[in-house]
């Protein structure tokens, strides 16, 4: 039997890669499964106008993950303007000494200056950079590049052809989150209509917006008229969410090291669920078993446009039909969707009257079921509200927003559980 375990193939199993916008989504990503994260350099990142934190944070998120015996990458992706240039060393200096596990970089003069005075930091190649194909990776590789970010235009058979010519480069590909509606977030959009450069990190998002189209009719005197997708307007450029699960174990197969999810501006609901869902498919593959197909109703559980593979399952089309990855009459991604409304984030569990202390994140009732969801189950625990505690008195309903509640719980709740219901 032991000679039989032997013979069975190792499985390269991939770096699971969170976003952290804040110390708090931080600690959920490690807590829910995630192997390492990304946050945000200030006046340096994608993420600029969002980004909660500061060189201390950073030097605590640090401390944090080498407990853990996590990794933590920083972001310096944005592609900066001469008036960025002058005090760039002063920040060089300081994530320097932090000594992040590597630096997300785009710009090359950002490189070249960190390559010239910090040579022992590691250098992973942005999604920014827009990398398709590998003599790309190959020409990141001799410039001392450690990892390469892939565009997420690339498909898993071209990715595994980029593994196979460059194998000794590490390749991290984007799994799940938004998708830009320009080439990895090339756009002019948001400066053209609101002096806000995507590539600043300043973006506004403009292709999410609900646009008003007209087409003209010459034998209507050109008279404008209205082209209606659907009842809530036009979204001509507003992407589904990519959502790549069932998709692991071929990008396992052809030998990615990293998979990312995109989402610094999102909740911890968020960052949570995401981490949880692939880290639990992740482990599955290791142990051999087929894909779960309740992970994706888990994901379901979040708020997002419909869902696609994106470009990666371009040539798989065994697996998926192409008239599936592609946009059919009014799947454009309009208007949010989720199967659960997340209302509340477990802070502690009181043993003595088995009430958990709760952030209230939405509308809870008397009667409502909820559901528990932890870091560390598979499953979901659900229970019926009877009773509801706001300053010390009983109550029948409470609203997000309000702070802190107890609710009595018949079981034992870990901290830092999310309560979701039905939507």
């Amino acid at each position: 039997m032991e000679w039989i375990e032997m013979m069975k193939p190792i499985r390269n199993i991939p770096e699971l890669l969170l976003p952290a916008g804040n110390l708090e989504k931080l600690n959920i990503a490690y807590l829910y499964g995630a192997d390492a994260v990304y946050c945000g350099v200030p006046r340096y990142s994608l993420r600029a106008r969002e980004n909660e934190f500061s060189m201390e944070d950073l030097q605590t998120a640090v401390r944090i993950a080498r407990k853990l015996n996590k990794k933590i990458y920083f972001t310096v992706n944005n592609i900066p303007r001469n008036s960025k240039l002058g005090s760039y060393q002063k920040y060089l200096d300081q994530m320097a000494i932090l000594k992040p596990d590597a630096l997300i970089m785009a710009d090359p003069g950002l490189i070249h200056l960190t390559k010239k005075s910090h040579p022992e930091l590691n250098i992973h190649i942005s999604v920014q950079t827009n990398t398709m194909n590998y003599a790309a990776v190959e020409f990141w590789k001799e410039y001392g590049a450690t990892r390469v970010i892939l565009s997420r235009e690339v498909s898993i058979p071209e990715i595994q052809e980029i593994k196979n010519k460059v194998p000794n480069m590490e390749i991290e590909v984007f799994v799940h989150g938004s998708i830009c509606i320009a080439h990895s977030g090339r756009c002019f959009m948001s400066n053209y209509f609101k002096n806000r450069d995507a590539n600043q990190g300043s973006c506004n998002n403009a292709c999410r917006d609900l646009y008003k189209v007209y087409v003209t009719n010459p034998k209507q005197n050109d008279e404008p008229m209205e082209l209606i997708s659907d009842d809530e307007g036009t979204f001509l450029m507003n992407s589904k969410d990519l959502r790549a699960i069932e998709f692991l174990q071929e990008l396992c197969d052809a030998g990615v090291d990293s998979l990312k999810v995109e989402g610094r501006t999102k909740n911890d609901f968020y960052v949570g669920m995401v981490a949880r869902s692939y880290r639990h498919t992740l482990d599955g593959i290791k142990e051999g078993k087929d894909f779960d197909r309740k992970w994706l109703e888990e994901l379901d559980k979040l708020s997002s446009r419909k869902y696609f593979s994106g470009f990666l399952t371009r040539g798989l089309e065994d697996r998926v039909p192409e008239e599936e990855q592609n946009f059919q009459n009014n799947e454009f991604g309009t208007s949010l969707q989720k199967t659960h409304h997340y209302v509340g984030f477990v802070k502690t569990y009181q043993k003595e009257n088995q009430r958990i202390l709760i952030e209230v994140k939405n509308k809870i009732e008397r009667g409502d079921v909820l559901e528990v969801i932890t870091p560390t189950s598979e499953g979901v625990d659900p229970f019926v509200v009877e009773e509801i505690y706001f300053k010390n008195q009983l109550v029948e309903t409470i609203s997000g927003g309000i702070g802190i509640a107890e609710i009595k719980v018949p079981f034992e709740v870990s901290s830092q559980s999310f309560l979701t219901k039905k939507a």
